[in-house]
């Protein structure tokens, strides 16, 4: 009887518990066992492992088969153990070294052919496994530069089950497999001839809205320069096509560039949240430095706001904009429901999301809260008729009454006359957006009107 053990990490939510895979083998007629209170696909995962091993080239032992995965009352979710469970089971049968394999983290999806496939969430995963005191993890090549992030962490990108056997001391020889690449969704194998331009590994970002094609809008703009640097919440009403949306895309221009500790927040929760990993959003391998924005439609659940799901919790959209802006426009027609799920978010800066098989607590940092209406339903703010209102918001249901607030109202004719000596005025000044915003905060604010209720 032998047996052998390695690693591998539960998620919840951003935050990752250590697995302990254990693989024994014993006497008796030819079986796979898998315990430890694994998911549906998780469950599926021996038959995956079987087949890539064969076709990889080191196939598992037709003895018996007990893999465990410790700590047997957590639940485990995904697919990311099937590299774990494989390099236990060749560990226990001796086709590889089982101390190399009790040293190392192991995250992976394996296909049939043997090749690794990437998984969501490597980069909150490694950050676990560096706090338990693991050094060396191995991922799929898609992830590599994902867990390379993480300083003070040993990454082994690894495109088959052949080569992480071989990097464990099995005296197979190297067979040169093509590796499956990010695609435009989770774990896919290849994008689509639409998206393959912005989903590879390395390519540039879109570029961000920038303030500077706002033609007209002062006193808008002046309201986006104050709440980007006093970090409000906004309020815009007005009718359609007043500019509503096209200012709050343009907020997150304004805002710094995420500090190193905000840069790994948000990119932990977007590789969690899209499973397509560093790669595949555009950074070139780099963490996000540009803050998000979020602008769910107004159908979203309030699950799709706040976060959740049946087996595996994701975030929603508030967590996403962490450190960013979430945009609600057309927020009247949001349901009741969701608009109320905002108030705790809002107060304790935390969502706490409970299900029947787990909890999972999600950190909230600075956010910005936009939200826009046309005025077809009875807004919260005054509507005045023909006109577009700007002002901080601060919902008497959500934050409270008696709270300052800063009101600028805008007329659109003013709007269609001074976008007709835009072009004029951009030929004459070509000053710099960054100069000209900057020059506005040190200026003054005379036309901008602040009172409570």
């Amino acid at each position: 009887m032998s047996i052998a053990r390695t690693y591998a990490v539960a998620l919840n939510g951003v935050d990752g518990d250590i697995v302990e895979v254990e693989a024994d083998i014993a006497a008796g007629l030819p079986a796979f066992s898998l315990i430890g209170l694994p998911d549906t696909a998780l469950g599926e995962s021996r038959k995956r492992v079987v087949s890539a091993a064969m076709n990889a080239g080191c196939p598992l032992t037709t003895r018996k088969l007990t893999v465990n995965l410790s700590p047997a009352s957590l639940r485990k979710q995904g697919s990311a153990f099937d590299l774990a469970i494989a390099v236990a089971a060749l560990a226990a049968a001796g086709d590889l070294s089982p101390e190399s394999a009790a040293t190392t983290v192991h995250l992976g999806e394996l296909g049939l052919d043997g090749r690794l496939r990437p998984v969501p969430g490597i980069l909150p995963a490694v950050i676990a496994a560096r706090a338990a005191g693991f050094s060396r993890v191995v991922v799929p090549t898609a992830n590599a530069e994902e867990a390379e992030l993480v300083d003070g962490m040993e990454v082994v990108p690894v495109a088959s089950l052949r080569h992480v056997a071989i990097h464990h001391g099995s005296s197979l020889d190297p067979v040169d497999v093509e590796s499956v690449t990010l695609g435009p969704g989770p774990g896919a194998a290849s994008a689509t001839a639409a998206s393959s331009a912005t989903s590879a590994p390395g390519a540039a970002a879109p570029p961000e809205p920038d303030l500077a094609d706002v033609a007209g809008n002062e006193d808008a703009v002046e309201a986006l320069v104050v709440a980007a640097a006093g970090g409000h919440h906004l309020s815009m009403v007005g009718p359609p096509g007043a500019g509503k949306t096209m200012l709050a895309s343009r907020l997150p221009g304004l805002l710094p560039d995420l500090t190193p500790e905000q840069a790994l927040e948000v990119t932990c929760i977007r590789s969690l949240g899209d499973g397509r990993g560093v790669g595949a959003v555009g950074s070139g391998g780099a963490l996000i430095r540009r803050p998000p924005f979020e602008a769910p439609h107004h159908t979203a659940s309030a699950a799709a706001i706040v976060g959740g799901g049946t087996m595996r919790i994701v975030p929603g959209a508030i967590v996403r904009a962490s450190n960013g802006v979430l945009f609600l426009d057309e927020a009247a027609e949001f349901p009741p429901s969701v608009l109320d799920a905002l108030r705790q978010p809002l107060e304790s800066g935390t969502i706490t999301i409970h299900r029947a098989n787990g909890i999972a607590k999600l950190h909230l940092c600075t956010w910005l809260l936009v939200r826009s209406t046309s005025g077809n339903r009875r807004p919260t703010t005054k509507v005045s008729t023909g006109r577009l209102s700007v002002a901080p918001l601060w919902l008497r249901s959500v934050v409270g009454a008696c709270t300052p607030f800063t009101r600028i109202t805008i007329s659109p004719l003013q709007r269609r006359v001074a976008r007709r000596r835009h072009g004029a005025e951009c030929l004459q000044r070509r000053t710099p957006l960054n100069t000209w915003w900057a020059s506005m905060l040190t200026g003054s604010f005379d036309r901008i009107e602040t009172s409570s209720r």
